[in-house]
């Protein structure tokens, strides 16, 4: 085991020496369609699964708790996830690992939607999505280093956009053509063009210690120290609690929407909750890469506020306005924060953790910080909403995500690497 040693105070330590020549197109290329499949391999585990296991029978009872057995193992093995990428000498072999056991998740739940062996598949899929969502960030770092970092996470963000959907129209036409089972056989298979994907991404060229936020000079430490070591950087707290923040704002805010479609418009309501996803994936496709180009230019705090300011005034308008078309049109603003986020919160945690050696595992602490909030706000929107009314519930988030924003304002440091201020 290699031995503890004290990680750079400053939430931006220096730029290690590259070392790598540059990576190749068909590397570069690989890890973009592999960033797309993944897309269309996870969507598959939306809405779809509580679709097709009400079609299959079970009663919302069993659904919620085989829900609630997939989301608790997805908290337990965020940091492991997170441990074991900073571990491994192979990120594309651990990724594809991953991928090949969320595809047998869905192929499980296709042939044997029993309780027992669906819980087990969910199971399998929370353990293949800690360990692949940490990956994808490394296998990035590791193949265009540090300084390309930034714009390189806004290609994956929009090719992952854009994998979720196509598949969100590909599964929603293969359950309404054929049925809802036949959903999950075509998740299954979507693993097949991802890991294709990833054997084009040569390993030689992904630097192993890079992707692990190591340094010449620093080492990854056993994990116990290592998280000693990320909560001792006042930024990483900081951070954790204002995307945990965001998180418990943003994540009832679909949900209660999509009760006040289904109030509003029950004829149209699965069409226009599809919109309610798709539009926004639309603006995560097309901003992402500026995101990352604005990223290096201007700095990370200045776009985390914008994705911290848009949350509370979407949570507001949905308290202030109604009806079906306002309310779709009010949800594409998710699609700024989401472009946004989905740059930014991979970028700035190897900002924060670059010399630590656990950038990955600090991605698994985010992660899990993330689940949590989820896990706290749905329950706690869902009763002020059944009591005081969906109004209230909007304008409780909205306060919440307020917090957020004014945290960022006072106490989130930039954390862009000296070397990108021109």
């Amino acid at each position: 085991m290699r031995e503890p040693t004290s990680a750079p105070e400053s939430p931006n330590p220096p730029l290690a020496a590259d070392r790598r020549k540059a990576p190749s197109r068909e590397s570069l290329r690989g890890l973009d369609w592999f960033a797309f499949f993944l897309g269309d391999i996870q969507t598959g585990f939306g809405p779809f699964l509580a679709v097709y296991l009400t079609s299959e029978k079970w009663t919302q009872t069993d659904i919620g708790l085989v829900l609630s057995v997939g989301s608790i193992a997805a908290l337990v093995f965020q940091v492991p996830g997170g441990a074991l990428i900073d571990r491994v000498r192979s990120e594309s072999r651990a990724a594809g690992g991953a991928v090949a056991a969320i595809g047998a998740s869905a192929f499980i739940i296709a042939v044997w939607p029993v309780f027992a062996a669906v819980a087990f598949a969910r199971v399998l899929h929370a353990a293949g999505t800690a360990v692949v969502a940490p990956a994808v960030a490394a296998i990035s770092l590791g193949l265009v280093g540090r300084e390309a970092l930034s714009p390189r996470l806004g290609r994956n963000a929009r090719y992952a956009a854009a994998g979720n959907g196509t598949a969100a129209l590909l599964l929603g036409a293969c359950g309404y053509f054929w049925s809802a089972q036949a959903v999950f056989f075509l998740t299954a298979l979507f693993a097949l063009p991802a890991i294709t994907a990833l054997l084009y991404i040569r390993e030689a060229e992904v630097d192993v210690a890079t992707a692990h936020g190591e340094t010449g000079e620093v080492k990854a430490s056993s994990v116990p120290a290592g998280l000693a070591i990320l909560l001792r950087k006042r930024a990483f707290l900081v951070f954790i609690a204002i995307i945990a923040l965001f998180q418990m704002t943003n994540a009832p805010l679909l949900p209660l929407v999509g009760s006040e479609l289904t109030t509003r418009a029950s004829n149209w309501a699965v069409a226009l909750i599809a919109a309610a996803i798709v539009l926004p994936q639309i603006i995560v496709a097309l901003f992402s890469p500026m995101v990352g180009r604005l990223a290096k230019r201007i700095g990370r705090r200045p776009l985390l506020l914008a994705a911290l300011g848009v949350l509370p005034l979407r949570a507001a308008l949905f308290a202030l306005l109604d009806g079906a078309v306002p309310l779709v049109a009010i949800q594409m603003l998710d699609g700024v924060s989401a472009a946004v986020l989905a740059v930014l919160i991979p970028l700035v945690v190897a900002d924060i953790s670059f010399g630590t050696g656990h950038f990955n595992l600090a991605q698994g602490v985010v992660g899990m910080s993330i689940g949590l909030a989820a896990a706290m706000s749905l329950p706690a929107a869902g009763y002020i909403a059944d009591t005081f009314g969906r109004p209230s519930a909007f304008w409780c988030l909205a306060a919440t995500g307020a917090l957020g924003f004014v945290i960022t304002l006072m106490l989130m440091p930039e954390t862009r690497p000296k070397e990108d201020i021109t």
